[in-house]
Protein backbone atom coordinates (compact mmCIF):
# COMPACT_ATOMS: atom_id res chain seq x y z
CA UNK A 1 0.00 0.00 0.00
CA UNK A 2 2.77 2.47 0.92
CA UNK A 3 4.69 1.78 -2.32
CA UNK A 4 1.51 2.11 -4.39
CA UNK A 5 0.62 5.42 -2.78
CA UNK A 6 4.16 6.81 -3.16
CA UNK A 7 4.24 5.93 -6.85
CA UNK A 8 0.79 7.43 -7.32
CA UNK A 9 2.23 10.71 -6.07
CA UNK A 10 5.44 10.33 -8.09
CA UNK A 11 3.56 9.88 -11.36
CA UNK A 12 2.39 13.52 -11.27
CA UNK A 13 5.65 14.46 -12.97
CA UNK A 14 9.37 13.76 -13.11
CA UNK A 15 10.05 16.31 -10.36
CA UNK A 16 7.24 15.24 -8.01
CA UNK A 17 8.50 14.55 -4.50
CA UNK A 18 7.30 11.49 -2.63
CA UNK A 19 8.41 10.58 0.87
CA UNK A 20 7.59 8.05 3.52
CA UNK A 21 8.29 8.84 7.15
CA UNK A 22 8.19 5.71 9.26
CA UNK A 23 9.26 4.30 12.59
CA UNK A 24 9.31 0.79 11.10
CA UNK A 25 12.81 -0.35 10.17
CA UNK A 26 11.27 -3.34 8.36
CA UNK A 27 9.10 -1.09 6.18
CA UNK A 28 12.06 1.18 5.43
CA UNK A 29 14.19 -1.84 4.46
CA UNK A 30 11.53 -3.58 2.35
CA UNK A 31 10.14 -0.53 0.56
CA UNK A 32 12.82 -0.03 -2.15
CA UNK A 33 12.35 -3.57 -3.49
CA UNK A 34 8.57 -3.22 -3.53
CA UNK A 35 8.81 0.11 -5.35
CA UNK A 36 11.06 -1.48 -7.97
CA UNK A 37 8.64 -4.40 -8.34
CA UNK A 38 5.69 -2.06 -8.86
CA UNK A 39 7.64 0.10 -11.31
CA UNK A 40 8.03 -3.04 -13.39
CA UNK A 41 4.27 -3.10 -14.10
CA UNK A 42 3.19 0.53 -13.68
CA UNK A 43 2.18 2.13 -16.99
CA UNK A 44 3.57 5.48 -15.84
CA UNK A 45 6.84 3.91 -14.61
CA UNK A 46 9.02 6.19 -16.74
CA UNK A 47 7.71 9.32 -15.00
CA UNK A 48 7.13 7.82 -11.54
CA UNK A 49 10.48 6.05 -11.59
CA UNK A 50 12.36 9.21 -12.49
CA UNK A 51 10.56 11.18 -9.79
CA UNK A 52 11.23 8.49 -7.20
CA UNK A 53 14.90 8.20 -8.16
CA UNK A 54 15.44 11.96 -7.99
CA UNK A 55 13.02 13.10 -5.29
CA UNK A 56 11.90 10.01 -3.36
CA UNK A 57 12.78 9.69 0.31
CA UNK A 58 12.52 7.08 3.01
CA UNK A 59 12.93 8.74 6.38
CA UNK A 60 13.31 6.43 9.38
CA UNK A 61 12.50 7.93 12.79
CA UNK A 62 11.99 6.61 16.30
CA UNK A 63 8.73 8.24 17.41
CA UNK A 64 5.54 9.75 16.06
CA UNK A 65 6.72 13.12 17.37
CA UNK A 66 9.73 12.82 15.05
CA UNK A 67 7.36 11.82 12.23
CA UNK A 68 5.35 14.95 12.94
CA UNK A 69 8.45 17.16 12.94
CA UNK A 70 9.66 15.71 9.63
CA UNK A 71 6.23 16.00 8.00
CA UNK A 72 5.90 19.62 9.11
CA UNK A 73 9.42 20.32 7.83
CA UNK A 74 8.61 18.87 4.40
CA UNK A 75 5.25 20.71 4.27
CA UNK A 76 3.96 18.58 1.39
CA UNK A 77 0.76 19.32 -0.44
CA UNK A 78 -0.60 15.77 0.00
CA UNK A 79 0.02 13.87 3.23
CA UNK A 80 -1.32 10.40 3.88
CA UNK A 81 -1.29 9.20 7.48
CA UNK A 82 -1.23 5.41 7.58
CA UNK A 83 -0.80 4.91 11.32
CA UNK A 84 -2.77 3.34 14.13
CA UNK A 85 -3.90 6.78 15.33
CA UNK A 86 -4.18 9.03 12.27
CA UNK A 87 -6.30 11.65 14.04
CA UNK A 88 -3.36 12.43 16.33
CA UNK A 89 -1.64 13.88 13.26
CA UNK A 90 -4.77 15.82 12.36
CA UNK A 91 -4.70 17.39 15.82
CA UNK A 92 -0.96 18.11 15.77
CA UNK A 93 0.26 18.70 12.21
CA UNK A 94 0.62 22.27 11.03
CA UNK A 95 2.11 22.24 7.52
CA UNK A 96 0.20 20.41 4.81
CA UNK A 97 -2.11 21.15 1.91
CA UNK A 98 -4.46 18.20 2.38
CA UNK A 99 -4.34 15.40 4.94
CA UNK A 100 -5.62 11.90 4.17
CA UNK A 101 -6.32 9.94 7.34
CA UNK A 102 -6.07 6.18 7.59
CA UNK A 103 -5.36 3.40 5.10
CA UNK A 104 -8.91 3.62 3.70
CA UNK A 105 -8.24 7.16 2.43
CA UNK A 106 -5.76 8.16 -0.25
CA UNK A 107 -4.62 11.00 -2.47
CA UNK A 108 -6.33 9.57 -5.56
CA UNK A 109 -9.66 9.79 -3.75
CA UNK A 110 -8.96 13.41 -2.85
CA UNK A 111 -7.87 14.23 -6.39
CA UNK A 112 -10.78 12.56 -8.12
CA UNK A 113 -13.85 11.69 -6.08
CA UNK A 114 -14.29 12.83 -2.48
CA UNK A 115 -14.60 16.52 -3.14
CA UNK A 116 -11.64 18.03 -1.33
CA UNK A 117 -9.62 20.73 -3.01
CA UNK A 118 -6.98 19.63 -5.49
CA UNK A 119 -5.28 23.01 -5.92
CA UNK A 120 -2.79 22.80 -3.07
CA UNK A 121 0.43 24.54 -2.01
CA UNK A 122 3.53 22.89 -3.51
CA UNK A 123 7.27 23.15 -2.86
CA UNK A 124 6.88 23.60 0.92
CA UNK A 125 4.40 26.48 0.59
CA UNK A 126 2.14 24.68 3.09
CA UNK A 127 4.32 26.32 5.75
CA UNK A 128 2.50 29.62 5.09
CA UNK A 129 -0.62 28.98 3.02
CA UNK A 130 -3.37 26.47 2.44
CA UNK A 131 -5.20 25.23 -0.61
CA UNK A 132 -7.19 27.32 -2.99
CA UNK A 133 -10.64 28.21 -1.67
CA UNK A 134 -13.38 30.68 -2.50
CA UNK A 135 -11.88 33.31 -0.18
CA UNK A 136 -8.86 33.65 -2.44
CA UNK A 137 -11.19 35.02 -5.14
CA UNK A 138 -12.81 37.59 -2.89
CA UNK A 139 -11.55 41.13 -2.65
CA UNK A 140 -11.07 42.11 0.95
CA UNK A 141 -10.95 45.74 2.06
CA UNK A 142 -10.36 47.26 5.44
CA UNK A 143 -10.75 50.71 6.92
CA UNK A 144 -9.88 52.58 10.06
CA UNK A 145 -11.55 55.55 11.69
CA UNK A 146 -10.83 57.01 15.10
CA UNK A 147 -12.35 59.80 17.13
CA UNK A 148 -10.45 63.05 17.79
CA UNK A 149 -9.86 61.90 21.37
CA UNK A 150 -8.48 58.55 20.23
CA UNK A 151 -6.32 60.23 17.58
CA UNK A 152 -4.68 62.42 20.23
CA UNK A 153 -4.16 59.44 22.53
CA UNK A 154 -2.79 56.89 20.06
CA UNK A 155 -0.87 59.58 18.19
CA UNK A 156 1.56 59.83 21.10
CA UNK A 157 2.35 56.11 20.86
CA UNK A 158 2.52 56.21 17.09
CA UNK A 159 4.89 59.17 17.18
CA UNK A 160 7.27 57.38 19.51
CA UNK A 161 7.30 54.20 17.39
CA UNK A 162 7.94 56.24 14.25
CA UNK A 163 10.83 58.00 15.98
CA UNK A 164 12.37 54.66 17.01
CA UNK A 165 12.09 53.42 13.42
CA UNK A 166 13.36 56.79 12.09
CA UNK A 167 10.30 57.32 9.90
CA UNK A 168 10.17 61.10 10.28
CA UNK A 169 7.33 61.71 7.82
CA UNK A 170 5.19 59.14 9.63
CA UNK A 171 6.13 60.74 12.96
CA UNK A 172 4.94 64.13 11.73
CA UNK A 173 1.59 62.63 10.68
CA UNK A 174 1.10 61.48 14.27
CA UNK A 175 2.49 64.66 15.84
CA UNK A 176 0.24 66.92 13.73
CA UNK A 177 -2.82 65.09 15.01
CA UNK A 178 -1.60 65.12 18.59
CA UNK A 179 -1.17 68.91 18.33
CA UNK A 180 -4.48 69.46 16.60
CA UNK A 181 -6.77 67.04 18.39
CA UNK A 182 -4.98 67.05 21.74
CA UNK A 183 -5.71 70.77 22.00
CA UNK A 184 -9.37 70.14 21.08
CA UNK A 185 -9.68 67.46 23.74
CA UNK A 186 -8.15 69.74 26.39
CA UNK A 187 -10.43 72.61 25.36
CA UNK A 188 -13.50 70.36 25.55
CA UNK A 189 -12.50 68.98 28.92
CA UNK A 190 -11.88 72.48 30.29
CA UNK A 191 -15.39 73.76 29.47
Amino acid sequence: MVATDLLGQAEHGPNSPAAVITSSAALAADLPAEIERQLGVLKTAAIAGEAWAEFGQIILVDTREEMLAEADRLAYEHVEVLTAEPRWFLENMQNYGALFLGPETNVAYGDKVIGTNHTLPTMGAARYTGGLWVGKFLKTCSYQQVTPEASAHIGRYGSRLCEIERFWGHKEQADLRVRRYGAEVLATQGS
